[in-house]
């Protein structure tokens, strides 16, 4: 059996498992939860006002699935997680590596509204019953945005900075 997972499969999978922890339907995340996953969530800062909600460096599926049961169930319904931009970014043995971008709403006052977006890192695997992740780390965008220029300056700034 080929351990290939080709872009159609990866964007189903990804589609999927949001659709799943959106209506809270635990069971079939536990099935796309590889035992041996690292998550990882926090803002691109590191610290913002409310970091504390949405930072995890968690090891193992089963410490993952009650970490994002927990804070699903802590979050409004209905609340949507959007997949965009899904690429593959490498092949590292029988894991693909997936990069896509997050958008998140949910509806106050009758009206859709943004709650968050960020950056998803992904690593997934074929085992016999499917697809599972390995590996995730959303990088949460919480700090206001400043023109690209002033940002890249920052960025090759802190690159040059001694350790």
């Amino acid at each position: 059996m080929s351990t290939e997972i080709t872009l159609p499969e990866v964007q189903e999978f990804i589609a999927g498992f949001w659709y799943h922890y959106d209506e809270g339907h635990f069971d079939e995340l536990r099935s796309r939860i590889g035992e041996d996953m690292q998550y990882l969530s926090r803002s691109l800062s590191g610290n913002c006002p409310f970091e504390h909600l949405l930072a995890a460096e968690l090891h193992g599926g089963a410490e993952t699935l009650a970490w994002l049961i927990e804070h699903r169930n802590e979050n409004p319904y209905p609340c949507r997680h959007h997949a965009t931009n899904i690429f593959r970014t490498a092949t590292d043995g029988d894991t693909t590596r997936v990069r896509f971008n997050m958008f998140v709403n949910q509806i106050t006052n009758n009206v859709p509204f943004a709650v968050s977006s960020g950056v998803a890192d992904v690593g997934i695997r074929r085992t016999g019953d499917g697809l599972v992740f390995t590996s995730m780390t959303v990088m949460l965008d919480a700090d206001d945005s400043i023109p690209f220029a002033e940002h890249a300056a920052k960025a090759t700034s802190a690159s040059t900075q001694p350790a």
